[in-house]
This record gives C-alpha cells, structure tokens and sequence, in this order.
C-alpha cells in the first residue's frame, strides 16, 4: 500500500480516537463553548453599552455586538487549546505515546490525530457560538462566499493553535502546566488584541503591539468579512501568521516528540 495512504489511514484513526473521547467526555466540548459564549454575553449586555458608547466612531459606526463577534470567535478557537495541551501530554505522561509506537502506527499520526480533533471540535464550537451570537442581535453582512473565507480564516488558526499547543502539552511537566502554559493564547493575548476595542485606542505602547500580533490580523479579517467590507492586507496577514505559528508549532512538536522516544 502506498506510504501516504497508510499514513493518512492512520492519522484519520487517531483523529477519530480523540473525538471518540469528547463524545465520552461532553464536558470538554461544553466548556469550549462555554467560555466564549460567556464573554459574548458579557460584552454585549454588561459591558457592550458603555463600552460601545466609549469606542464611537473607532468602532466604525457598527452596532457593539458586530464589533464584537469577531473577536469572541477568535476567543473561541483559542479556547481549545488548553484542551489540546492537556490531552496531549495526558497521553505522554500515561505511555500511550510508548504503546503506540511498540505498534505498526505512524508516528506523525499521533500528534496528527490530536490536531486534526482539536480543529473538528473548534470547527463545531465556532458554528454554536455564530448562532449564540444571531440570538443576542449579531447581523453579518457577508456573502456566501464571504463564510467560507471566515471558514478557511477560523481553520487555518485552529490548526495554527492545536500544533503550538500540542508543544506545550508535550514539554509540560504535569498536566496544571500543559493548562498554564496555554493561559496566555486563550486570555491575555486576545484583550491585547483588537478583539474588545480598536487598537488605535489603546495607550501608545500597548498599541503598537495589539496592532502587530497575530490575533488582531485574525481579528480584523472577521470583522471586515462579516461585515461585507474591503479586507485589505488583513487576510493574507492572517493566513500568513497562522502558517508561522503553525511551523513552529509543528517543528517544536516534533523535536519535542523525538527527544522523547529517546
């Protein structure tokens, strides 16, 4: 059999494997969306008016809630990457990674299947969070497409994301640290972005960086695609940032993974 059939026969039992086990722990992918829909209520009925009333013309003359989605569905992938982290270094720690190799599996496929599971489950969360987000008043103004860009957009983070979490849970040292260490993707960096409010608001300093990070470009791809506006550079920055992230992510997972199996 052809090499590249036994190894995407492989990844795609892996991948299946890991959403067998958020099927068995639907408590994993409640939380994926709990935590962005919590924000979203958050920002659109607490904090969304003085808020909203404070950005005026920076938030482009849209209602808050459209301002705001964008970033929650940034938020939102995210959002996995603990759960990435976690899984993974649970299935080193506990020598499944030894077991699976004593087998006639891929090596690639096992990091693969977590990755490849990870982007599924962010890909569910996204479409329940869109539609959270049409029931507080969230009215895109996109074409046909215009989604499927917003697809491609949320896609190519989300794999982004799962390899520099897989990273992270494979040199974590126990399971809080796989959690820690992926604090920063799924809060800090988000509220240093434009996801909230306009960057050009923001004190000079802490500017220049939320106008330069990765999650702004994410950001305001979303916002202009959902909104029906011109994307400019933005896209291809996005799709750029995440093809980065996405290398390093896959090479520090791979050393990681060799150093090892030694």
């Amino acid at each position: 059999m052809n090499p590249l059939t036994v190894a995407a026969q492989d990844a795609t039992t892996m991948i299946g494997r890991e959403l067998k086990h958020t099927l068995r722990f639907p408590l994993m992918l409640i939380a994926l969306v709990l935590v962005p829909v919590v924000f979203l209520l958050l920002f659109v009925y607490i904090l969304g008016g003085p808020i909203g009333a404070g950005i005026g013309a920076a938030g482009r003359g849209a209602p808050y809630v459209d301002f705001l989605v964008p970033g929650i569905l940034m938020m939102t992938v995210a959002a996995g990457c603990p759960s990435t982290a976690i899984n993974v270094h649970t299935d080193r720690s506990g020598g499944i990674f030894d077991r699976f190799r004593a087998m006639a599996v891929g090596r690639g496929a096992l990091l693969t299947g977590h990755v490849g599971a990870s982007v599924l489950r962010t890909l569910a969360t996204t479409v329940v969070v869109v539609g959270v987000a049409l029931l507080v008043g969230f009215r895109p103004h996109t074409s046909v497409a215009g989604w499927f860009a917003v697809a491609g957009i949320v896609t190519a983070f989300a794999f982004a994301l799962a390899w520099l979490s897989a990273a992270l849970g494979l040199v974590a040292k126990t399971v809080a640290g796989a959690n820690s260490a992926t604090l920063p993707i799924q809060f800090l960096l988000p509220f240093l972005s434009s996801a909230f409010v306009p960057a050009e608001s923001m004190p000079n300093g802490v500017r220049w960086f939320a106008a330069h990070q990765p999650f702004t470009s994410v950001v305001e791809s979303l916002r202009a695609l959902l909104a029906g506006t011109p994307v400019g550079n933005t896209f291809y920055l996005a799709l750029v940032w995440s093809a980065v992230i996405a290398l390093a992510g896959y090479l520090w997972a791979r050393a990681a993974f060799q150093q090892e199996a030694r």
